[in-house]
């Protein structure tokens, strides 16, 4: 700007500068500009899945933190993708038992455990992690306070696929609440995959890369915990983003999300649900759901017997 004023007439009255010379040194900052853009690096196309670029390496491995963590939870874009029906009343099976429970995150905040059971909720899975930088700040609370009121309790990981591995974010998830301990009260620990709340409903990724990072994230946690996670899923997204893989429902137990009177059509290969959450409100705190199972089974679950 100095420069620029100083050609403009602010040197000798009687002797200003030619036109020509603005000319010439806009010019060279043009020339300058066009350098440094033509410099390699210096500009780079968007990934395809949303990372960030690490120039020094020209990759994209670096993972990237969840854009919005404390509002993503079992469920959080189910309404908004998939809706709910007229009726929302579940009305499980009547061959089976259903043992009521629910699923929380942050959203809920400080949660009344005792009064919850009181109700006859029996078991919840509370959100531990998203991505590999994010951990809820009420998860230890909440783990501890359910514990203690009785619960039957497991932890969940939000993933968020195109951010970083399943592998590394198993390893986050494991280390920051979703271990496994045979002591009569720990649920598998869970993979919660789902629509982001926004953007490309598989993240950008094919149904092969979608079900090579399903793979990566369970058998890493299985390798760590010796239990294989429970998988929550909508079957509408499992068809879309997986191509309706069965490869998982010979040992992952699966969580459904459905908001309707039943669960519905299951994703290809489990012939029944182990959880189903049927409604994103009601008697108990966050979502409502069921266990396909007399309490008994839900103490095998636990203890994985």
């Amino acid at each position: 700007m100095e420069t620029q004023m100083y050609l403009a007439g602010h040197g000798s009255p009687h002797r200003p500068r030619p036109r020509r010379a603005l000319r010439a040194l806009g010019g060279t900052l043009i020339a300058l500009a066009a350098l440094v853009a033509a410099v390699p690096g210096a500009a780079a196309a968007p990934d395809p899945l949303g990372r960030s670029l690490d120039r020094a390496t020209g990759t994209t491995d670096r993972a990237i933190s969840p854009s919005h963590p404390e509002r993503d939870w079992m469920g959080s874009s189910v309404v908004a993708r998939e809706g709910r029906s007229a009726s929302t009343s579940a009305t499980p099976s009547s061959r089976v038992t259903q043992t009521p429970g629910f699923d929380v995150s942050n959203w809920q905040g400080t949660i009344n455990w005792p009064a919850a059971f009181a109700k006859g909720a029996r078991f919840a899975y509370i959100k531990a992690t998203e991505g590999t930088t994010y951990k809820d700040p009420y998860f230890n609370t909440n783990y501890t306070n359910s514990y203690h009121a009785g619960f039957i309790r497991g932890a969940y990981h939000f993933a968020t696929p195109k951010s970083s591995s399943g592998t590394a974010q198993a390893d986050y998830f494991v280390t920051h609440g979703g271990a496994w301990s045979k002591d009569g009260q720990t649920l598998p620990p869970l993979l919660d995959i789902e629509y982001p709340q926004t953007g490309a409903a598989c993240y950008g990724m094919s149904q092969s890369a979608m079900r090579g990072w399903i793979s990566d994230f369970v058998n890493r946690v299985h390798a760590k915990t010796t239990r294989w996670p429970t998988i929550y899923t909508t079957t509408n997204w499992w068809t879309t983003c997986t191509g309706n893989s069965t490869a998982f429902a010979a040992h992952d137990p699966l969580f459904v999300a459905r908001y309707a009177s039943s669960a519905g059509t299951l994703p290809a290969g489990w012939p029944f649900y182990t959880f189903w959450q049927h409604a994103d409100s009601g008697s108990f705190p966050g979502d409502q759901d069921y266990f396909n199972g007399p309490y008994s089974g839900l103490e095998n679950l636990a203890n994985n017997t």
